[in-house]
């Protein structure tokens, strides 16, 4: 086993955990912060990849799309399906909105991973290595959360209008 593939393995890991966790649990919704996750690890994967010299062929390309398809798809329902509440203790930063996919959110990111390394596993077979590497994993990752943020953007409950005690969906 390569020492690649062990941190691909990890730094997956990690992020589905960290990713998973956030999703099901409520979190303090920040407009700002929806944008700053993908932003992040869509900026450290193009310089991951650049650093790779990696050659890019027809079918690292095709499953590149398809998997971008996937991630977005999955994207796209997360957003759709957040649930929205307003607490009536602020945190520290006055936010008092929150905000969560529940148990579903969870499962689409099992789902996500699962398609995720059978893409690998059968692209791996047919010639195209470019889905294992980090810089991929995390372009992929920044797609799907993305795509999220694009249906969240315009959920968001706004200003005058009251979500006190009740759910928005």
């Amino acid at each position: 086993m390569s020492v690649q593939l062990v941190a691909n393995v990890l730094i997956g890991i990690a992020l589905v955990v960290f990713l998973g966790y956030r999703q099901a649990t409520w979190q303090y919704l920040d407009p700002t912060r929806i944008w700053r996750t993908p932003l992040i690890m869509a900026v450290i994967g193009v310089v991951v990849l650049a650093q790779s010299k990696a050659t890019v062929t027809t079918t690292d390309v095709v499953f590149l799309g398809i998997e971008a398809l996937i991630t977005i798809g999955v994207g796209l329902t997360m957003g759709r399906i957040t649930r929205f509440r307003t607490v009536g203790t602020p945190d520290s930063k006055g936010r008092t909105l929150q905000s969560r996919t529940g148990a579903l959110g969870a499962v689409l990111w099992i789902v996500l991973l699962a398609v995720r390394v059978g893409l690998d596993v059968l692209g791996g077979h047919l010639g195209a290595h470019l889905l294992t590497s980090t810089g991929t994993i995390l372009l992929v990752l920044a797609l799907n959360r993305a795509a999220r943020a694009v249906v969240l953007d315009g959920r968001i409950p706004r200003g005058g209008r009251s979500t006190r005690g009740m759910m928005v969906r």
